[in-house]
Protein backbone atom coordinates (compact mmCIF):
# COMPACT_ATOMS: atom_id res chain seq x y z
CA UNK A 1 0.00 0.00 0.00
CA UNK A 2 1.32 3.27 -0.51
CA UNK A 3 0.49 6.35 1.63
CA UNK A 4 0.27 9.74 1.28
CA UNK A 5 -0.11 12.18 3.72
CA UNK A 6 -1.34 14.97 1.81
CA UNK A 7 -5.14 15.73 2.52
CA UNK A 8 -7.29 14.02 -0.16
CA UNK A 9 -4.27 12.27 -1.89
CA UNK A 10 -5.25 8.95 -3.66
CA UNK A 11 -3.10 6.13 -3.51
CA UNK A 12 -1.34 4.75 -6.85
CA UNK A 13 -3.22 1.69 -6.84
CA UNK A 14 -7.09 3.63 -5.69
CA UNK A 15 -6.20 5.56 -8.58
CA UNK A 16 -5.20 2.84 -11.53
CA UNK A 17 -8.37 0.96 -9.93
CA UNK A 18 -10.76 4.03 -10.32
CA UNK A 19 -8.97 4.70 -13.93
CA UNK A 20 -9.34 1.14 -15.03
CA UNK A 21 -13.02 1.10 -14.48
CA UNK A 22 -13.97 3.91 -16.08
CA UNK A 23 -11.65 2.96 -18.79
CA UNK A 24 -13.16 -0.18 -19.46
CA UNK A 25 -16.62 1.32 -18.84
CA UNK A 26 -16.26 3.69 -22.05
CA UNK A 27 -14.73 0.62 -23.96
CA UNK A 28 -17.07 -1.28 -23.76
CA UNK A 29 -19.90 1.94 -24.04
CA UNK A 30 -18.37 2.35 -27.77
CA UNK A 31 -18.26 -1.46 -28.82
CA UNK A 32 -22.07 -1.30 -27.64
CA UNK A 33 -23.44 1.02 -30.44
CA UNK A 34 -25.35 2.66 -31.56
CA UNK A 35 -23.65 5.69 -30.91
CA UNK A 36 -23.54 6.83 -27.23
CA UNK A 37 -24.32 10.26 -26.86
CA UNK A 38 -27.60 12.25 -26.79
CA UNK A 39 -29.19 11.64 -30.68
CA UNK A 40 -32.75 11.65 -32.20
CA UNK A 41 -33.30 8.76 -30.76
CA UNK A 42 -32.40 9.27 -27.21
CA UNK A 43 -34.05 11.37 -24.77
CA UNK A 44 -31.01 12.08 -22.78
CA UNK A 45 -27.63 11.05 -22.63
CA UNK A 46 -28.33 9.37 -18.96
CA UNK A 47 -31.31 8.38 -17.21
CA UNK A 48 -31.14 8.10 -13.24
CA UNK A 49 -33.70 5.90 -11.42
CA UNK A 50 -34.19 7.05 -7.71
CA UNK A 51 -33.53 10.24 -6.54
CA UNK A 52 -31.80 8.97 -3.28
CA UNK A 53 -28.50 10.10 -2.40
CA UNK A 54 -26.68 7.74 -4.64
CA UNK A 55 -29.21 9.25 -7.55
CA UNK A 56 -28.07 12.79 -6.78
CA UNK A 57 -24.12 12.17 -6.04
CA UNK A 58 -24.50 10.06 -9.63
CA UNK A 59 -26.45 12.85 -11.65
CA UNK A 60 -24.21 15.33 -9.81
CA UNK A 61 -21.24 13.16 -11.83
CA UNK A 62 -23.14 13.12 -14.54
CA UNK A 63 -24.19 16.54 -14.94
CA UNK A 64 -20.46 18.04 -14.05
CA UNK A 65 -18.94 16.06 -17.23
CA UNK A 66 -21.36 17.84 -19.18
CA UNK A 67 -23.96 14.93 -19.74
CA UNK A 68 -27.73 15.55 -20.03
CA UNK A 69 -29.63 13.65 -17.19
CA UNK A 70 -33.12 12.55 -16.27
CA UNK A 71 -33.64 11.88 -12.92
CA UNK A 72 -37.07 10.11 -12.41
CA UNK A 73 -38.55 8.77 -8.68
CA UNK A 74 -41.85 7.59 -8.21
CA UNK A 75 -42.15 9.51 -4.86
CA UNK A 76 -42.96 13.47 -5.27
CA UNK A 77 -40.19 16.13 -5.17
CA UNK A 78 -41.05 16.47 -1.46
CA UNK A 79 -39.06 13.33 -0.74
CA UNK A 80 -36.02 14.09 -2.99
CA UNK A 81 -32.63 12.80 -1.07
CA UNK A 82 -34.36 9.63 0.40
CA UNK A 83 -33.63 7.77 3.44
CA UNK A 84 -30.62 9.88 3.65
CA UNK A 85 -32.62 13.00 4.72
CA UNK A 86 -33.82 11.19 8.13
CA UNK A 87 -30.29 9.68 8.77
CA UNK A 88 -28.07 10.61 11.64
CA UNK A 89 -25.47 11.38 9.15
CA UNK A 90 -22.90 9.43 10.36
CA UNK A 91 -19.81 8.63 7.82
CA UNK A 92 -17.06 5.93 8.73
CA UNK A 93 -13.43 7.71 8.41
CA UNK A 94 -10.21 6.56 8.88
CA UNK A 95 -7.41 8.65 10.81
CA UNK A 96 -9.52 11.81 10.57
CA UNK A 97 -8.67 14.74 11.98
CA UNK A 98 -11.15 14.13 14.59
CA UNK A 99 -9.97 10.88 15.52
CA UNK A 100 -6.97 12.62 16.03
CA UNK A 101 -8.21 15.34 18.26
CA UNK A 102 -9.93 12.51 20.09
CA UNK A 103 -6.29 10.68 20.79
CA UNK A 104 -7.75 7.97 18.71
CA UNK A 105 -4.70 5.89 16.65
CA UNK A 106 -6.22 4.54 13.38
CA UNK A 107 -4.80 3.48 10.55
CA UNK A 108 -5.55 2.10 6.79
CA UNK A 109 -4.64 -1.14 7.97
CA UNK A 110 -6.71 -1.35 11.50
CA UNK A 111 -9.72 -0.35 9.50
CA UNK A 112 -8.67 -3.02 6.81
CA UNK A 113 -8.75 -6.21 9.50
CA UNK A 114 -11.84 -4.81 10.81
CA UNK A 115 -13.78 -4.87 7.66
CA UNK A 116 -12.34 -8.57 6.90
CA UNK A 117 -13.56 -9.24 10.37
CA UNK A 118 -17.03 -7.44 10.05
CA UNK A 119 -17.60 -9.09 6.69
CA UNK A 120 -16.96 -12.24 6.95
CA UNK A 121 -16.88 -13.09 3.11
CA UNK A 122 -16.61 -16.32 2.36
CA UNK A 123 -18.83 -17.02 -1.40
CA UNK A 124 -15.79 -17.28 -4.02
CA UNK A 125 -13.85 -14.32 -3.23
CA UNK A 126 -11.07 -15.62 -5.95
CA UNK A 127 -13.64 -16.20 -8.51
CA UNK A 128 -14.57 -14.01 -11.10
CA UNK A 129 -18.65 -15.74 -10.93
CA UNK A 130 -18.09 -15.63 -6.96
CA UNK A 131 -20.94 -13.80 -5.00
CA UNK A 132 -17.94 -12.09 -2.63
CA UNK A 133 -15.67 -11.31 -5.56
CA UNK A 134 -16.90 -7.99 -6.42
CA UNK A 135 -17.97 -7.13 -2.84
CA UNK A 136 -14.23 -7.59 -1.46
CA UNK A 137 -12.69 -5.40 -4.16
CA UNK A 138 -15.10 -2.56 -3.53
CA UNK A 139 -14.54 -3.43 0.18
CA UNK A 140 -11.18 -2.84 -0.45
CA UNK A 141 -12.05 0.65 -2.69
CA UNK A 142 -13.56 1.66 -0.21
CA UNK A 143 -11.79 1.60 2.55
CA UNK A 144 -9.06 2.74 0.92
CA UNK A 145 -10.82 6.30 -0.16
CA UNK A 146 -12.15 6.27 3.18
CA UNK A 147 -8.66 6.40 4.61
CA UNK A 148 -7.42 9.16 2.19
CA UNK A 149 -9.82 10.97 -0.08
CA UNK A 150 -13.44 11.21 1.34
CA UNK A 151 -13.01 13.28 4.06
CA UNK A 152 -11.26 16.19 2.43
CA UNK A 153 -13.75 15.86 -0.41
CA UNK A 154 -17.12 16.04 1.29
CA UNK A 155 -15.37 18.91 3.63
CA UNK A 156 -14.58 20.55 0.25
CA UNK A 157 -18.08 20.30 -0.32
CA UNK A 158 -18.76 22.56 2.85
CA UNK A 159 -19.36 19.45 5.29
CA UNK A 160 -17.93 19.43 8.98
CA UNK A 161 -18.62 16.79 11.65
CA UNK A 162 -18.95 16.84 15.62
CA UNK A 163 -15.74 16.37 17.26
CA UNK A 164 -16.65 13.55 19.16
CA UNK A 165 -16.27 10.94 16.97
CA UNK A 166 -18.24 7.79 18.36
CA UNK A 167 -17.37 4.02 18.92
CA UNK A 168 -20.12 1.95 17.04
CA UNK A 169 -20.79 -1.97 16.48
CA UNK A 170 -17.66 -2.30 19.17
CA UNK A 171 -17.74 -6.35 18.23
CA UNK A 172 -17.25 -9.84 18.98
CA UNK A 173 -14.52 -9.55 21.20
CA UNK A 174 -11.42 -10.89 18.97
CA UNK A 175 -9.13 -8.31 17.64
CA UNK A 176 -9.39 -10.02 14.31
CA UNK A 177 -13.13 -10.72 14.40
CA UNK A 178 -15.93 -8.65 13.89
CA UNK A 179 -16.31 -4.89 15.38
CA UNK A 180 -14.83 -1.38 15.20
CA UNK A 181 -11.22 -1.52 17.10
CA UNK A 182 -11.21 2.01 17.55
CA UNK A 183 -14.23 5.01 17.08
CA UNK A 184 -14.98 6.05 13.55
CA UNK A 185 -18.52 7.17 13.64
CA UNK A 186 -18.56 10.47 12.83
CA UNK A 187 -21.90 12.35 12.91
CA UNK A 188 -21.92 14.93 10.06
CA UNK A 189 -23.04 18.52 11.69
CA UNK A 190 -26.57 18.76 10.53
CA UNK A 191 -27.40 15.07 10.22
CA UNK A 192 -28.66 13.47 6.88
CA UNK A 193 -30.10 16.54 5.67
CA UNK A 194 -26.40 18.12 5.39
CA UNK A 195 -25.13 14.98 3.92
CA UNK A 196 -27.59 15.62 0.80
CA UNK A 197 -27.64 19.47 1.04
CA UNK A 198 -24.26 19.77 -1.65
CA UNK A 199 -25.46 17.16 -4.04
CA UNK A 200 -28.95 18.54 -4.32
CA UNK A 201 -27.55 21.96 -4.80
CA UNK A 202 -25.30 20.52 -7.30
CA UNK A 203 -27.92 18.92 -9.58
CA UNK A 204 -30.73 21.95 -8.50
CA UNK A 205 -27.65 23.91 -10.52
CA UNK A 206 -27.89 21.26 -13.01
CA UNK A 207 -31.51 21.42 -13.54
CA UNK A 208 -31.46 25.45 -14.31
CA UNK A 209 -28.56 24.96 -17.05
CA UNK A 210 -30.65 22.61 -18.50
CA UNK A 211 -28.45 19.70 -18.12
CA UNK A 212 -30.85 17.75 -15.48
CA UNK A 213 -34.58 17.50 -15.55
CA UNK A 214 -36.82 15.88 -12.22
CA UNK A 215 -39.41 13.21 -13.58
CA UNK A 216 -41.10 12.92 -10.37
CA UNK A 217 -44.35 11.05 -9.98
CA UNK A 218 -42.26 8.58 -12.19
CA UNK A 219 -42.30 4.85 -11.48
CA UNK A 220 -39.90 2.89 -13.74
CA UNK A 221 -41.90 -0.56 -14.51
CA UNK A 222 -39.07 -2.05 -16.90
CA UNK A 223 -35.47 -1.74 -18.25
CA UNK A 224 -35.62 -1.19 -22.00
CA UNK A 225 -32.89 -3.93 -23.83
CA UNK A 226 -32.30 -3.09 -26.95
CA UNK A 227 -29.70 -6.00 -28.73
CA UNK A 228 -27.72 -6.87 -25.28
CA UNK A 229 -27.84 -3.24 -23.81
CA UNK A 230 -30.07 -1.68 -21.79
CA UNK A 231 -31.60 1.86 -23.88
CA UNK A 232 -34.21 2.81 -21.89
CA UNK A 233 -36.96 2.28 -19.43
CA UNK A 234 -41.04 2.50 -19.14
CA UNK A 235 -43.33 2.96 -16.73
CA UNK A 236 -46.27 4.61 -15.30
CA UNK A 237 -47.21 8.28 -14.62
CA UNK A 238 -48.60 7.99 -10.82
CA UNK A 239 -51.16 10.60 -9.99
CA UNK A 240 -49.62 13.81 -8.53
CA UNK A 241 -49.20 13.97 -4.82
CA UNK A 242 -48.48 16.25 -2.01
CA UNK A 243 -47.73 14.13 0.23
CA UNK A 244 -44.90 15.36 2.47
CA UNK A 245 -41.43 14.16 3.00
CA UNK A 246 -41.68 10.25 3.92
CA UNK A 247 -45.34 9.73 3.47
CA UNK A 248 -46.95 7.41 1.92
CA UNK A 249 -47.93 8.54 -1.46
CA UNK A 250 -50.69 7.18 -3.81
CA UNK A 251 -50.23 4.65 -6.81
CA UNK A 252 -52.96 5.90 -8.57
CA UNK A 253 -51.66 5.30 -12.80
CA UNK A 254 -52.74 8.53 -14.61
CA UNK A 255 -50.43 7.62 -17.63
CA UNK A 256 -47.46 6.07 -19.46
CA UNK A 257 -44.29 6.94 -20.44
CA UNK A 258 -41.05 5.68 -22.15
CA UNK A 259 -37.66 6.95 -22.48
CA UNK A 260 -34.52 6.40 -24.13
CA UNK A 261 -31.00 7.15 -23.30
CA UNK A 262 -27.62 5.16 -23.76
CA UNK A 263 -26.85 4.67 -20.06
CA UNK A 264 -29.25 4.14 -17.27
CA UNK A 265 -28.07 3.90 -13.61
CA UNK A 266 -30.44 2.02 -11.06
CA UNK A 267 -29.80 3.49 -7.70
CA UNK A 268 -33.70 2.28 -6.05
CA UNK A 269 -32.65 1.85 -2.91
CA UNK A 270 -33.47 -1.51 -0.48
CA UNK A 271 -36.36 -3.45 0.78
CA UNK A 272 -37.06 -2.62 4.25
CA UNK A 273 -40.21 -1.39 3.79
CA UNK A 274 -41.59 -4.56 2.66
CA UNK A 275 -41.79 -7.02 5.25
CA UNK A 276 -42.90 -9.82 3.42
CA UNK A 277 -40.03 -9.85 1.30
CA UNK A 278 -37.59 -9.63 4.00
CA UNK A 279 -38.53 -12.52 5.56
CA UNK A 280 -38.56 -14.33 2.24
CA UNK A 281 -34.95 -13.34 1.84
CA UNK A 282 -34.22 -13.86 5.80
CA UNK A 283 -31.31 -16.36 6.66
CA UNK A 284 -32.20 -19.27 8.47
CA UNK A 285 -28.41 -18.12 10.80
CA UNK A 286 -30.68 -15.57 12.40
CA UNK A 287 -33.36 -17.33 13.45
CA UNK A 288 -36.88 -17.62 12.43
CA UNK A 289 -37.95 -14.50 10.57
CA UNK A 290 -39.73 -12.43 13.22
CA UNK A 291 -43.48 -12.21 13.00
CA UNK A 292 -43.74 -8.81 14.25
CA UNK A 293 -41.66 -5.38 13.07
CA UNK A 294 -41.23 -2.39 12.69
CA UNK A 295 -40.26 0.05 10.06
CA UNK A 296 -37.04 1.96 10.13
CA UNK A 297 -37.54 3.56 6.15
CA UNK A 298 -40.75 4.91 4.41
CA UNK A 299 -43.08 2.77 2.72
CA UNK A 300 -41.43 3.68 -1.22
CA UNK A 301 -38.59 1.55 -0.02
CA UNK A 302 -40.09 -1.37 -1.70
CA UNK A 303 -37.53 -3.42 -3.78
CA UNK A 304 -39.27 -3.25 -6.80
CA UNK A 305 -36.14 -2.68 -9.10
CA UNK A 306 -34.11 -5.11 -7.78
CA UNK A 307 -36.89 -7.83 -9.41
CA UNK A 308 -36.82 -5.51 -12.68
CA UNK A 309 -33.39 -4.71 -12.99
CA UNK A 310 -33.00 -8.68 -12.83
CA UNK A 311 -35.88 -9.22 -15.49
CA UNK A 312 -33.22 -7.54 -17.99
CA UNK A 313 -30.71 -9.60 -17.08
CA UNK A 314 -29.10 -8.09 -13.91
CA UNK A 315 -27.29 -10.69 -11.35
CA UNK A 316 -28.54 -10.37 -7.95
CA UNK A 317 -26.32 -11.97 -5.07
CA UNK A 318 -25.59 -11.96 -1.59
CA UNK A 319 -29.98 -11.49 -0.93
CA UNK A 320 -29.92 -13.11 1.93
CA UNK A 321 -27.48 -10.64 3.34
CA UNK A 322 -29.05 -8.05 5.87
CA UNK A 323 -29.32 -5.30 8.48
CA UNK A 324 -31.67 -5.21 10.85
CA UNK A 325 -31.68 -3.46 13.99
CA UNK A 326 -32.86 -4.97 17.66
CA UNK A 327 -33.31 -1.76 19.98
CA UNK A 328 -36.06 -0.31 18.17
CA UNK A 329 -38.86 2.37 19.54
CA UNK A 330 -42.72 2.62 18.02
CA UNK A 331 -43.13 6.04 17.24
CA UNK A 332 -45.53 8.06 19.26
CA UNK A 333 -45.54 10.28 16.12
CA UNK A 334 -45.69 8.36 12.96
CA UNK A 335 -44.63 9.52 9.66
CA UNK A 336 -44.58 6.20 7.62
CA UNK A 337 -46.92 2.71 8.29
CA UNK A 338 -45.29 1.11 10.98
CA UNK A 339 -42.40 4.03 12.10
CA UNK A 340 -39.30 2.63 13.91
CA UNK A 341 -36.50 4.50 15.92
CA UNK A 342 -33.80 3.17 16.81
CA UNK A 343 -32.02 3.74 19.96
CA UNK A 344 -28.45 3.81 19.74
CA UNK A 345 -26.93 3.16 23.50
CA UNK A 346 -24.18 3.63 24.90
CA UNK A 347 -22.81 0.50 27.34
CA UNK A 348 -24.44 0.24 30.31
CA UNK A 349 -28.11 -0.98 30.30
CA UNK A 350 -28.65 -4.29 31.11
CA UNK A 351 -30.22 -6.64 27.78
CA UNK A 352 -32.67 -9.03 28.79
CA UNK A 353 -34.65 -11.58 26.91
CA UNK A 354 -38.64 -11.41 26.78
CA UNK A 355 -38.87 -14.03 29.45
CA UNK A 356 -36.06 -11.52 31.69
CA UNK A 357 -32.88 -14.03 31.02
CA UNK A 358 -29.84 -11.49 30.84
CA UNK A 359 -27.83 -11.82 27.37
CA UNK A 360 -24.53 -12.75 27.57
CA UNK A 361 -21.62 -11.70 25.55
CA UNK A 362 -21.45 -10.38 22.32
CA UNK A 363 -24.88 -9.14 23.06
CA UNK A 364 -24.36 -5.81 24.88
CA UNK A 365 -25.40 -2.65 23.51
CA UNK A 366 -23.04 -1.27 21.07
CA UNK A 367 -21.60 -4.39 20.20
CA UNK A 368 -22.89 -6.67 17.90
CA UNK A 369 -25.99 -6.15 16.23
CA UNK A 370 -26.91 -8.92 14.30
CA UNK A 371 -25.41 -11.59 16.99
CA UNK A 372 -27.93 -10.00 19.31
CA UNK A 373 -30.64 -10.27 16.78
CA UNK A 374 -29.97 -14.22 16.85
CA UNK A 375 -30.04 -14.40 20.13
CA UNK A 376 -33.58 -12.61 20.40
CA UNK A 377 -35.08 -14.52 17.41
CA UNK A 378 -33.86 -17.82 19.49
CA UNK A 379 -35.45 -16.96 22.91
CA UNK A 380 -39.26 -17.12 20.60
CA UNK A 381 -40.20 -14.08 20.90
CA UNK A 382 -39.36 -10.62 18.88
CA UNK A 383 -38.59 -8.50 21.06
CA UNK A 384 -36.33 -7.70 24.38
CA UNK A 385 -35.84 -5.37 27.31
CA UNK A 386 -33.24 -2.77 28.33
CA UNK A 387 -33.41 -1.95 32.32
CA UNK A 388 -31.54 0.98 33.01
CA UNK A 389 -31.52 4.12 35.10
CA UNK A 390 -32.31 7.85 34.57
CA UNK A 391 -28.66 8.52 35.11
CA UNK A 392 -28.33 6.13 31.91
CA UNK A 393 -30.35 7.58 29.40
CA UNK A 394 -29.79 11.16 30.14
CA UNK A 395 -25.68 10.43 29.57
CA UNK A 396 -25.90 7.08 26.95
CA UNK A 397 -29.19 7.44 24.93
CA UNK A 398 -29.31 9.02 21.79
CA UNK A 399 -32.06 8.04 19.07
CA UNK A 400 -31.53 7.65 15.20
CA UNK A 401 -32.75 10.30 12.40
CA UNK A 402 -32.70 13.90 11.37
CA UNK A 403 -35.76 14.54 12.79
CA UNK A 404 -34.84 12.77 16.41
CA UNK A 405 -31.91 15.54 16.85
CA UNK A 406 -32.77 18.99 16.95
CA UNK A 407 -29.65 20.50 18.14
CA UNK A 408 -27.49 18.51 15.76
CA UNK A 409 -29.76 19.41 12.91
CA UNK A 410 -30.31 22.62 13.12
CA UNK A 411 -26.66 22.89 14.25
CA UNK A 412 -27.58 24.86 17.60
CA UNK A 413 -24.90 25.04 19.84
CA UNK A 414 -26.59 26.13 22.65
CA UNK A 415 -29.31 22.71 22.50
CA UNK A 416 -26.18 20.76 21.65
CA UNK A 417 -24.64 22.13 25.28
CA UNK A 418 -28.08 21.45 27.16
CA UNK A 419 -27.36 17.55 26.87
CA UNK A 420 -24.81 18.41 29.60
CA UNK A 421 -27.15 19.19 32.09
CA UNK A 422 -30.34 17.88 31.42
CA UNK A 423 -31.86 14.53 28.87
CA UNK A 424 -31.86 15.65 25.91
CA UNK A 425 -35.84 16.60 25.02
CA UNK A 426 -36.97 13.69 22.41
CA UNK A 427 -35.62 11.25 24.97
CA UNK A 428 -37.74 12.66 27.48
CA UNK A 429 -40.96 12.86 24.62
CA UNK A 430 -40.10 9.02 24.22
CA UNK A 431 -40.26 8.23 27.21
CA UNK A 432 -43.49 10.03 28.30
CA UNK A 433 -45.33 9.27 25.65
CA UNK A 434 -43.75 6.54 23.59
CA UNK A 435 -45.57 3.26 24.44
CA UNK A 436 -42.16 1.18 25.06
CA UNK A 437 -41.10 2.67 27.92
CA UNK A 438 -42.33 1.64 31.68
CA UNK A 439 -41.03 3.74 34.44
CA UNK A 440 -40.95 2.68 38.20
CA UNK A 441 -39.13 3.54 41.54
CA UNK A 442 -39.22 0.48 42.27
CA UNK A 443 -38.20 -3.13 41.07
CA UNK A 444 -41.32 -4.51 41.77
CA UNK A 445 -43.21 -1.79 40.46
CA UNK A 446 -41.02 -1.79 37.16
CA UNK A 447 -41.22 -5.51 36.46
CA UNK A 448 -45.54 -5.52 37.20
CA UNK A 449 -45.63 -2.20 34.29
CA UNK A 450 -43.16 -4.67 31.66
CA UNK A 451 -45.37 -8.01 32.48
CA UNK A 452 -48.49 -5.13 31.95
CA UNK A 453 -47.00 -3.88 28.92
CA UNK A 454 -45.91 -6.93 27.29
CA UNK A 455 -49.38 -8.47 27.65
CA UNK A 456 -47.74 -11.57 29.87
CA UNK A 457 -46.27 -12.72 33.07
CA UNK A 458 -43.14 -13.95 31.33
CA UNK A 459 -40.86 -11.62 33.88
CA UNK A 460 -40.15 -13.22 37.25
CA UNK A 461 -38.91 -10.63 39.53
CA UNK A 462 -36.97 -12.84 41.71
CA UNK A 463 -35.07 -13.65 38.92
CA UNK A 464 -34.73 -10.90 37.31
CA UNK A 465 -33.68 -8.81 41.04
CA UNK A 466 -30.85 -11.69 41.43
CA UNK A 467 -29.56 -10.84 37.89
CA UNK A 468 -29.55 -7.09 38.73
CA UNK A 469 -27.71 -7.48 42.11
CA UNK A 470 -25.27 -9.90 40.94
CA UNK A 471 -23.69 -7.21 38.08
CA UNK A 472 -24.55 -4.46 40.90
CA UNK A 473 -21.75 -6.52 43.21
CA UNK A 474 -19.52 -6.04 40.19
CA UNK A 475 -18.47 -2.78 40.24
CA UNK A 476 -17.34 -2.58 43.81
CA UNK A 477 -13.45 -3.28 41.87
CA UNK A 478 -11.81 -1.71 38.98
CA UNK A 479 -11.36 -5.11 38.08
CA UNK A 480 -14.46 -7.35 37.45
CA UNK A 481 -15.49 -11.00 35.64
CA UNK A 482 -18.39 -9.15 34.24
CA UNK A 483 -17.87 -8.92 30.62
CA UNK A 484 -20.25 -6.21 29.90
CA UNK A 485 -18.70 -3.99 33.05
CA UNK A 486 -15.42 -4.38 31.65
CA UNK A 487 -17.04 -2.70 28.84
CA UNK A 488 -18.66 0.16 30.54
CA UNK A 489 -14.66 0.87 32.18
CA UNK A 490 -13.03 0.47 28.59
CA UNK A 491 -15.54 3.26 27.22
CA UNK A 492 -14.68 5.36 30.12
CA UNK A 493 -10.92 5.11 29.10
CA UNK A 494 -12.30 6.93 25.65
CA UNK A 495 -12.52 10.77 26.46
CA UNK A 496 -15.11 11.06 23.68
CA UNK A 497 -17.32 8.63 25.42
CA UNK A 498 -16.54 9.95 28.96
CA UNK A 499 -17.52 13.08 27.58
CA UNK A 500 -21.00 12.20 25.90
CA UNK A 501 -21.87 8.44 25.73
CA UNK A 502 -21.11 6.90 28.74
CA UNK A 503 -22.76 7.34 32.19
CA UNK A 504 -20.46 6.66 35.05
CA UNK A 505 -20.05 3.36 36.49
CA UNK A 506 -23.17 2.89 39.26
CA UNK A 507 -25.77 0.21 40.42
CA UNK A 508 -28.77 -0.21 38.25
CA UNK A 509 -30.52 -0.62 41.97
CA UNK A 510 -28.83 3.09 43.24
CA UNK A 511 -32.20 5.43 43.85
CA UNK A 512 -29.94 8.55 43.51
CA UNK A 513 -29.77 6.90 39.81
CA UNK A 514 -33.27 6.34 39.33
CA UNK A 515 -35.84 6.28 38.85
CA UNK A 516 -35.58 2.53 37.15
CA UNK A 517 -36.89 2.66 33.11
CA UNK A 518 -37.80 -0.75 31.29
CA UNK A 519 -37.44 -0.26 27.32
CA UNK A 520 -39.06 -3.15 25.67
CA UNK A 521 -37.22 -3.22 22.11
CA UNK A 522 -38.47 -4.62 18.69
CA UNK A 523 -36.86 -5.53 15.65
CA UNK A 524 -36.73 -2.66 13.02
CA UNK A 525 -35.70 -3.39 9.56
CA UNK A 526 -33.20 -0.93 7.87
CA UNK A 527 -30.95 -1.88 5.02
CA UNK A 528 -29.84 -3.99 2.39
CA UNK A 529 -26.60 -5.49 2.12
CA UNK A 530 -26.89 -7.58 -1.20
CA UNK A 531 -28.02 -6.55 -4.58
CA UNK A 532 -27.08 -6.20 -8.01
CA UNK A 533 -23.52 -7.58 -8.36
CA UNK A 534 -21.49 -4.62 -9.95
CA UNK A 535 -17.52 -4.27 -11.38
CA UNK A 536 -15.83 -1.52 -10.23
CA UNK A 537 -17.22 1.40 -12.53
CA UNK A 538 -20.40 0.29 -11.46
CA UNK A 539 -21.69 -2.00 -14.26
CA UNK A 540 -24.39 -4.29 -13.58
CA UNK A 541 -23.18 -7.90 -14.55
CA UNK A 542 -24.85 -10.62 -15.25
CA UNK A 543 -25.28 -14.51 -14.63
CA UNK A 544 -22.34 -14.95 -16.28
CA UNK A 545 -20.20 -12.03 -14.68
CA UNK A 546 -20.53 -10.04 -17.93
CA UNK A 547 -21.36 -6.57 -17.78
CA UNK A 548 -24.63 -5.45 -19.26
CA UNK A 549 -23.82 -2.66 -21.37
CA UNK A 550 -26.16 0.94 -20.71
CA UNK A 551 -26.33 -0.98 -17.08
CA UNK A 552 -25.35 1.10 -14.16
CA UNK A 553 -26.38 0.49 -10.52
CA UNK A 554 -25.22 2.48 -6.89
CA UNK A 555 -26.27 2.65 -3.38
CA UNK A 556 -28.19 0.18 -1.49
CA UNK A 557 -29.90 -1.62 -4.41
CA UNK A 558 -26.03 -2.59 -5.40
CA UNK A 559 -25.34 -3.51 -1.89
CA UNK A 560 -23.72 -0.28 -1.35
CA UNK A 561 -21.36 -2.16 -4.46
CA UNK A 562 -20.86 -4.44 -6.13
CA UNK A 563 -23.54 -6.59 -4.56
CA UNK A 564 -22.63 -6.24 -0.98
CA UNK A 565 -19.42 -4.27 0.26
CA UNK A 566 -20.29 -4.99 3.69
CA UNK A 567 -20.69 -8.57 3.66
CA UNK A 568 -22.43 -10.09 6.03
CA UNK A 569 -22.21 -7.70 8.83
CA UNK A 570 -21.55 -3.56 9.09
CA UNK A 571 -19.22 -1.61 10.98
CA UNK A 572 -21.93 1.33 10.84
CA UNK A 573 -21.28 5.17 9.35
CA UNK A 574 -20.90 3.01 6.46
CA UNK A 575 -24.22 3.31 4.18
CA UNK A 576 -24.35 7.11 3.42
CA UNK A 577 -20.65 6.43 2.67
CA UNK A 578 -21.56 3.46 0.64
CA UNK A 579 -23.99 5.77 -1.03
CA UNK A 580 -21.71 8.23 -1.74
CA UNK A 581 -18.80 5.85 -3.07
CA UNK A 582 -20.92 4.07 -5.09
CA UNK A 583 -23.05 6.80 -6.84
CA UNK A 584 -19.90 8.88 -7.36
CA UNK A 585 -17.95 5.95 -8.95
CA UNK A 586 -20.81 4.86 -11.39
CA UNK A 587 -21.63 8.29 -12.33
CA UNK A 588 -18.51 8.87 -13.35
CA UNK A 589 -18.01 6.19 -15.29
CA UNK A 590 -21.33 6.45 -16.74
CA UNK A 591 -19.99 10.09 -17.72
CA UNK A 592 -16.84 8.70 -19.45
CA UNK A 593 -18.96 5.92 -21.34
CA UNK A 594 -20.98 8.81 -23.03
CA UNK A 595 -18.04 10.80 -23.67
CA UNK A 596 -18.00 12.11 -27.66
Amino acid sequence: MENSSAPGAITRRRALTVAGGVLAGAALAQAASPAFGATAASDADAIVVGHGLAGLVATAELAAAGRKVLLLDQEPEASLGGQAFWSFGGLFFVDSAEQRLMGVKDSRELAWQDWLGTAGFDRGVDDPEGQDHWAHKWAEAYVDFAAEEKRAWLAGLGMQWFPIVGWAERGGGLADGHGNSVPRFHVTWGTGPAVVEPFEKKVRAAVEDRLVTFRFRHRVDELIVTGGAVTGVRGAVLQPSDAARGRPSSRTVVGEFELKAPVVVVTSGGIGADHDLVRANWPARLGSPPKSMITGVPAHVDGRMLAITERAGGRIVNPDRMWHYTEGLKNYDPIWPGHGIRILPGPSSMWFDATGKRFSSPDIPGYDTLHTLKSITGSGHDYSWFVTTQKIIAKEFALSGSEQNPDLTEKNIWKLLSRIWQTPEPIERFKEKGEDFVVAKTLPELVAGMNELAGDDLIDLAGLKRQIEARDREIDNPYTKDVQVMGIRNALAYPGDTLSRTASVHRILDPSAGPLIAVRLNILTRKTLGGLQTDLSGRVLNAAGTPIAGLYAAGEVAGFGGGGVHGYRSLEGTFLGGCLFSGRTAGRAAAAATAG
